[in-house]
């Protein structure tokens, strides 16, 4: 769903951290380990996906949107489709604001026992976009499943602005 990337000198080829619908990885077996030390200087809680229930329960949600899809595709009633797209794009903004929360709770909920600290710094990665954080430039944008969450978004308001339209044009006629 997302990718965060931290650029840094000891890492010229990145850290590259993957949130799935369902888990939290990287580009290698270790990188949520390495991405935890690396934290852990600078006083941020470890992330630990067990922690994030988002991950449980996030598959339940894109199942309900492909199966509601179907009901509205089999259906074809112009009501589903305003639902199916107002409720799919309630969900997107409602994600994409609870994953801002968790990037700020984690940047900003310091443990004040860290070993180093840094007055004044964020350490919370941008929410799409590059910013850098001391020595590291985090890069934080969609990944594959992010890109067909938003295309699934305009596919959806498309279906739902035709289906409006050529249902005028024949009360029209």
């Amino acid at each position: 769903m997302w990718r965060i990337t931290l650029l840094a000198p000891q890492y010229p080829d990145g850290v590259h951290m993957h949130i799935y619908i369902d888990k939290i990885g990287g580009a290698t077996e270790g990188t949520l380990q390495n991405v935890n030390i690396l934290n852990h200087y600078i006083g941020m809680k470890p992330i630990t996906p067990d922690a994030i229930p988002e991950l449980e329960y996030m598959p339940r949600i894109v199942i309900f949107f492909i199966a509601f899809a179907a009901v509205t595709f089999l259906f074809d009633r112009q009501w589903m489709y305003w639902a199916w797209s107002a409720l799919f794009l309630i969900a997107l903004f409602v994600g994409i604001y609870d994953f801002y929360l968790w990037e700020y709770d984690y940047g900003h909920s310091l443990d004040p026992k860290a070993p180093m600290k840094f007055e004044g710094e964020s350490f919370q990665p941008p929410l799409i976009g590059k910013k850098q954080i001391i020595n590291f430039t985090a890069i934080s944008m969609p990944h594959v499943g992010g890109y067909l969450m938003m295309l699934s978004a305009v596919c959806g308001l498309i279906a739902t602005y035709l289906k409006f339209k050529y249902r005028r044009k024949a009360k029209a006629i």
